[in-house]
């Protein structure tokens, strides 16, 4: 699986990229997040870096997790993982970008809170559906009040409902929204203008401090988040429902 996520570093190694190339929205199953945390790891020795992006190729960002994975007999395997790239992600020593286009909704959201900044581009559709399944997204249970603050969380968290990359950008998430056959371009132009001519070793540090907060915070609550989800929401009939009813692509039959 580690094909459908490809690394590249500029010759400079000032730049580096990361891409989900996974056909059909680059969906995060347990293999793709295992392959995002190597891809990760091979970068902790560029010491000339000033700036790692994720981005998703083609239409969209990342429809999410699997929902096949999220199976009794599989989660337990799974959300540790999803967890552990949030968690890598938050320990890459220098700036990160999610490059957002298309649809954005789930773990791939998760997946973009987790990085310093957010580009959008005006197609873009950032949301965290998972109480439709009967269910919470634990990384962004844990990340979207820090970033975001805690009653624009809960809507989110508790309505399910996605939003523009547009109004995200009003309400102070994302952090600039360019026109989709410009945003590789002016994400470019971004880079040169804030990073490029910026001291590397002094960028790790202010990544060091300006994240200092948030480390600590999602080191405190995630693995609470996670046997919250694996111990007491894996037990509701409705969670498993859930699953079945969207694979069988039919209603839910709410009982709990």
């Amino acid at each position: 699986m580690a094909e459908h996520v490809n690394l590249s570093v500029r010759q400079d190694e000032m730049r580096a990229r990361i891409v989900l190339n996974s056909p059909k929205g680059n969906v995060l199953t347990t293999a793709v997040a295992q392959a995002i945390r190597t891809k990760l790891a091979l970068l902790d020795e560029v010491m000339s870096l000033r700036l790692v992006t994720v981005e998703g190729a083609g239409r969209d960002f990342s429809f999410g997790a699997s929902i096949q994975e999220h199976a009794s007999e599989r989660v337990e395997r799974m959300l540790p993982e999803m967890n552990g790239m949030i968690r890598d992600l938050l320990d890459v020593p220098v700036p990160t970008a999610a490059v957002v286009k298309g649809r954005c909704l789930g773990a791939g959201f998760e997946l973009a809170l987790a990085c310093d900044f957010i580009f959008a581009a005006d197609d873009a559709v950032l949301g965290l559906p998972e109480v439709r399944l009967a269910a919470f997204p634990p990384a962004a249970s844990a990340l979207l009040p820090m970033r975001l603050g805690y009653a624009r969380a809960t809507d989110a968290i508790l309505t399910g409902e996605a939003h523009s990359g547009a109004e995200w950008h009003a309400a102070g998430l994302v952090t600039q929204v360019f026109a989709l056959d410009q945003i590789d371009a002016e994400v470019e132009a971004w880079f040169d203008r804030n990073l490029s001519g910026r001291s590397a070793s002094g960028l790790r540090h202010a990544v060091a401090a300006s994240r200092l907060g948030l480390r600590k915070h999602v080191a405190q609550v995630l693995p609470d988040l996670e046997q919250l989800y694996l111990n007491e929401l894996m037990q509701t009939a409705d969670v498993n429902e859930a699953v079945t009813a969207f694979l069988g692509k039919r209603a839910p039959n709410w009982t709990d």
